[in-house]
């Protein structure tokens, strides 16, 4: 049903439109989806079910929050963001953007290079311009597999992170090495090697690990259990970079 009223939506309604009134569009779901099964941990939502999308990954239909979304909220409340920190986000989730946006007691830089995502700043990963040691937290999820140059952007991110700071890291995974061919640049081509028509390289958890290691962080790999209350998937992992 989320799928075929997202496809009807998206056909009839201009994306500048749909954009600007999201919130307001996902409000109407809220009598077809409220329930007791499961809860968005982001908008609280109690729901029946989650939605899930073509791609077997369950949505909140009321904020349009991915799991990977959800599991960071949760560990970005547990554990890594506390008051009074410069946290530097990049291309953040639209719901996640408005939560921190709204926290006063942090100093909040959400940047997204290309303008696709909710964003106050522009900065290139590759070249940050931020002074050194300038932020406290992190979060780089599904960025890096994007960066031809990877190990460049690597090195800025340990530069701008204060001593004692985290980088929480996260890419699409594979077993065994690194695959990467610099050779391959069309969108199609992309799409069939790498999974999408945006990504230059697939990671294996080891090899991303090794490059983070190769400019300096101390990592640590976290791997999570499925949790069918909340909508988190299983055997999700997040490298903790520290510095």
């Amino acid at each position: 049903m989320y799928n075929f009223l997202k496809t009807v939506v998206k056909n009839i309604i201009p994306k500048s439109i749909l954009i600007k009134n999201e919130d307001q569009f996902r409000k109407l779901l809220k009598p077809l989806y409220h329930g007791k099964n499961n809860e968005c941990n982001i908008c609280k939502t109690k729901l029946k079910k989650f939605a899930e999308l073509e791609n077997g990954q369950l949505i909140c239909p009321i904020c349009g929050s991915l799991p990977r979304t959800r599991r960071l909220n949760m560990l970005l409340e547990s554990e890594f963001l506390k008051s009074n920190m410069t946290f530097l986000d990049f291309s953040p989730s639209r719901m996640l953007y408005k939560k921190w946006k709204n926290r006063k007691d942090i100093s909040y830089f959400p940047t997204d290079f290309e303008n696709e995502f909710l964003s106050d700043y522009h900065y290139d990963i590759t070249k940050i311009d931020a002074e050194n040691g300038m932020f406290d937290l992190i979060v780089c999820y599904h960025i890096l597999e994007h960066i031809i140059e990877d190990k460049k952007a690597m090195s800025e991110l340990y530069r701008v992170l204060k001593t004692n700071g985290t980088v929480l890291i996260q890419t699409p995974f594979k077993e065994g090495e690194i695959y990467e061919d610099y050779n391959i640049i069309s969108p199609e081509e992309r799409l069939k090697h790498f999974g999408q028509d945006d990504h230059v390289r697939i990671y294996s958890v080891s090899g991303l690990e090794n490059r983070l290691k190769e400019v300096g962080f101390t990592t640590e790999v976290r791997i999570f259990d499925e949790d069918n209350y909340l909508g988190f998937a299983k055997n999700e992992v997040v490298i903790v970079c520290k510095k």
